[in-house]
C-alpha cells in the first residue's frame, strides 16, 4: 500500500473481493449455524438431534476450509490445512480424530465470531469505503437519467438540483473512492491477519516442524542407547568369551611347556592377551555398563565412584528406574564428571548427590579442586551439554579459580512404570 501504484494495481479490487466474498460466507455460515443450532437442539429431546448437533460441533471445518482459500485474495502466503491424519480409515476415526483437536475447536469459535461479527463488518466497510463514493462520483449520470436533469438525491439524504453542485459532488466522490481503496486495503488485510492467526497461523507449521525435530532427535537418542547396549552385548558375549578362552588355553600351554624360549614366549602371550581381556572389559563397560542396564542410575554411579581415582561421595536416593536414555545420559555425564575432577582438577574429594523430585532428575557433582574449569578447554563440557539437551535437560557450571566446583545437571523425566510395579509386588 505504501507503493504510488497500489491505486492502479489489482490490490485494491482484491481487497473489495475478499470483503464481499466474506459478507456472503458469513451470512451463509450464520444461517448454517443458526438452523443446526435450532434443529439439532428441538430434536435432541429424542435423540434424533445428536447427529446434528455433532455437525453443529464440526461446522467450523467447511467454513475454515474456505477461508483459508479466501486468504489468497490479499495474502500470499500459504496457508496449510493445520488438521491431523486419522489414525485408521473410516468415518468414527475421522471423527474421533477430528472431535480431539483443539484446531476444530478453534475453528469452531472462529466461525461463531465470524457469523455474529466478523461479516457485518466486512459489509459495513464494503458499504461505507466503496458503495458511498461510488454513489457520490454517480452523481451527474443519476441525475440526467433517474432525476431527468432536474435534481437527484446524493446518498437518499442531500438533494442536488444544479449541474455544478452535480459535478462538484462526482469529484468528491472520486477523491473519496482514491482514499477508500485504502480503507479497503487496510480493512482487508487485518481481517486476514485475524483469519490467519486464528485458523491458518504462519507459524502452526514451523511449531509442528519443531515438534517433528524434537520427537526424531529423541528416536535418534533412544535408536543411539539401543545401538550402544547391542555393541556391548556382543563384545561381552562374543569377543570377551573368546579372548577369555584363548587366555586360559595360553595359560595351560604355558604350564605344560618346559622351561625355555617356549615358556617364556606363552608367558608373554598370556600377559598380552590378559591386558586385552582387561581393556576390553573396560571398553565394554564404557559404551554400556552392565550395572546401569541391570541396576539402574544408582548403582552404576556407586561404581563410577568405587572406581575413580578420587574417592567420590555418593548421596543420591532414587525412587526406581527412569528412561533408559536418562539413565545413560545421566550415568555418562557423571564419568566424564569423575574424569575431568581426576585429571584436571587436583581434587582431594569429591561428591556425587542428588535425588527425584517433581518430575525432575537432579545430580550434582563437586569437587574441592582448584576450579577454573574452562568450557572451551577441551574438557567434554560441551559435549556434555549437547547430550542433556538432546533430552531437553539443564547443565550449569559453577567452577571459579581457587574451586569449588559445581557440576549441576537436571533432567525432565518420570519413574519408570517398571520399577512402580516391581514396588508395588515387593
Amino acid at each position: 500500500m505504501s507503493r504510488p501504484a497500489f491505486l492502479l494495481s489489482a490490490w485494491p479490487w482484491r481487497s473489495v473481493g475478499y470483503l464481499l466474498t466474506g459478507a456472503v460466507t458469513g451470512v451463509l455460515a450464520l444461517v448454517g449455524l443458526v438452523t443446526l443450532a435450532a434443529v439439532g437442539g428441538a430434536l435432541a429431546i429424542v435423540l434424533v438431534g445428536l447427529p446434528l448437533l455433532v455437525v453443529l460441533a464440526l461446522a467450523g471445518l467447511p467454513v475454515a476450509w474456505v477461508e483459508r482459500r479466501r486468504l489468497g485474495l490479499v495474502d500470499l502466503d500459504p496457508a496449510p490445512d493445520p488438521h491431523q491424519a486419522p489414525a485408521a480409515e473410516g468415518l468414527m476415526s475421522w471423527l474421533t480424530t477430528r472431535l480431539k483437536e483443539q484446531v476444530t475447536w478453534r475453528e469452531l469459535a472462529y466461525t461463531v465470531l465470524f457469523a455474529g461479527l466478523l461479516w457485518p463488518l466486512d459489509a459495513l466497510v464494503f458499504t461505507v469505503a466503496l458503495l458511498f463514493p461510488v454513489s457520490m462520483a454517480a452523481t451527474p449520470v443519476l441525475m440526467a437519467t433517474i432525476g431527468e436533469g432536474s435534481e437527484t438525491k446524493v446518498l437518499k439524504q442531500w438533494t442536488v438540483t444544479t449541474w455544478p453542485t452535480a459535478f462538484g459532488v462526482a469529484v468528491l466522490g472520486v477523491l473519496l473512492l482514491a482514499f477508500g481503496a485504502y480503507v479497503l486495503g487496510v480493512a482487508a488485510g487485518a481481517r486476514a491477519e485475524l483469519t490467519r492467526l486464528l485458523i491458518a497461523d504462519r507459524d502452526g507449521d514451523l511449531g509442528a516442524r519443531v515438534v517433528e525435530l524434537s520427537r526424531s532427535r529423541v528416536r535418534l537418542v533412544d535408536a543411539f542407547e539401543a545401538e550402544r547396549r547391542r555393541i556391548e552385548r556382543d563384545l561381552h558375549d562374543g569377543a570377551q568369551q573368546r579372548l577369555v578362552a584363548l587366555t586360559m588355553t595360553l595359560g595351560l600351554a604355558r604350564l605344560d611347556a618346559p622351561p625355555g624360549p617356549l615358556a617364556d614366549q606363552l608367558a608373554k602371550a598370556h600377559d598380552e592377551a590378559g591386558k586385552a581381556l582387561a581393556e576390553l572389559r573396560e571398553l565394554i563397560h564404557g559404551i554400556h555398563p552392565k550395572v546401569l542396564a541391570d541396576y539402574g542410575l544408582g548403582a552404576a554411579v556407586a561404581d563410577a565412584a568405587d572406581r575413580s581415582v578420587v574417592p567420590v561421595d555418593v548421596d543420591l536416593p532414587l525412587p526406581g528406574r527412569f528412561e533408559q536414555a536418562v539413565e545413560a545420559a545421566a550415568y555418562f555425564v557423571v564419568c566424564e564428571a569423575l574424569a575431568n575432577i581426576a585429571k584436571h582438577s587436583g581434587a582431594g574429594r569429591a561428591q556425587v548427590s542428588g535425588g527425584y523430585t517433581v518430575g525432575r532428575l537432579v545430580l550434582e557433582v563437586r569437587d574441592d579442586g582448584r576450579g577454573g574449569a574452562d568450557v572451551s578447554a577441551g574438557s567434554g563440557l560441551t559435549g556434555l551439554a549437547d547430550r542433556v539437551s538432546v533430552l531437553d535437560g539443564r547443565l550449569s557450571l559453577s567452577s571459579p579459580p581457587g574451586g569449588p566446583t559445581l557440576l549441576r545437571v537436571e533432567f525432565p523425566c518420570e519413574v519408570s512404570e517398571l520399577s512402580e510395579a516391581a514396588d508395588r509386588f515387593a
